[in-house]
């Protein structure tokens, strides 16, 4: 039997030799993002000082004023409908673009599913609902993601979205806000629906309120329409592990179906880089819950 080690290295083998061929990348606002920009031009952060995760450097770009989605197809007999908007993480200050990106479009496309890699803009000083970039971003790319359905050959109602730390905030807000309206927003903008299918939050940030931890902070707010959700975090995530704790429990209070998986050791933005602990083991666990809420067929025994 592969395991999920093998799995994930063959997975990114396969994906670096054809991704090049197979991308296609689009600007999200091809007339210019709604807000104005006024830092400095894109530029990778990465130092050697920086921390590694499993031996390997990350990827750190900031300063990106125009976002893209990058669309990865899956290759195959093995290739099905279905699509997941990938959201790296990076505290809204970079984007960890590799780590919780490409590597991830990487697995993804390896288990037949369609890949679409978001780069968001970024920094911005808050976050939804205080700033709003944050969510256009993540509209605008489900938009486009279904708009492309036909071409790409993707099932529209089988399009969901993984996220991790600060990305794992953006596709909860997207999750619960899909019909948020920035001023000024043309009726043409909201003609596609932005409501993501399911969502997937690993070690996911922001979603419980500090000091005390235990409410779900402003623009967290689940509903009945909340997507069936999938969440991933370790006890000893400095992050704080009680952001999956609480936010579970406030899904299940609106009766969304949700799957909650807590590890005691993990720590932080290790993205699907495999160590010795057991929470880098998620993918399987994703896969199996795609499996489960019939966005992946029904495996038979």
């Amino acid at each position: 039997m592969m395991t999920v080690r093998t799995h994930v290295l063959l997975a990114l083998a396969l994906f670096v030799s054809v991704a090049q061929a197979q991308k296609v990348t689009l600007p999200l606002w091809p007339q210019g993002a709604p807000e104005p920009y006024t830092g400095g031009p894109e530029t990778e952060t990465t130092k050697p000082t920086d921390r590694m995760v499993a031996g390997k450097p990350v990827q750190r770009p900031t300063n990106i004023s125009n976002p893209i989605l990058a669309f990865y197809p899956a290759q195959g007999a093995h290739k099905s409908d279905a699509m997941v908007l990938v959201f790296p993480g990076g505290g809204y200050r970079i984007l960890a673009h590799d780590l919780e990106g490409t590597e991830v479009c990487a697995w993804l496309n390896s288990i037949g599913v369609n890949c679409g890699l978001v780069k968001y803009r970024v920094p911005i000083d808050k976050r939804f609902p205080d700033d709003t970039r944050d969510i256009e971003d993540a509209q605008q790319a489900m938009r486009i993601a279904r708009s492309h359905a036909a071409e790409w050959h993707i099932d529209p109602h089988r399009i969901g979205v993984l996220g991790f730390s600060a990305g794992g905030h953006l596709v909860v807000i997207l999750g619960n806000h899909p019909d948020f309206k920035r001023p000024g927003e043309p009726p043409s903008d909201s003609s596609i629906n932005a409501r993501p299918d399911f969502v997937i939050g690993i070690y996911p940030a922001y979603l419980a309120e500090p000091p005390a931890l235990t409410q779900l902070s402003k623009g967290i707010e689940p509903s009945a329409q909340t997507p069936p959700t999938f969440l991933l975090q370790a006890a000893d995530d400095p992050v704080h592990v009680e952001n999956v704790l609480v936010y579970a429990e406030a899904l299940k209070q609106v009766k969304v179906p949700v799957e909650l998986h807590v590890y005691a050791e993990g720590g932080h933005g290790y993205g699907l880089r495999l160590t010795s602990l057991p929470v880098t083991q998620w993918p399987s666990l994703v896969e199996t819950w795609l499996h489960t809420i019939s966005i992946l067929p029904v495996k038979m025994n």
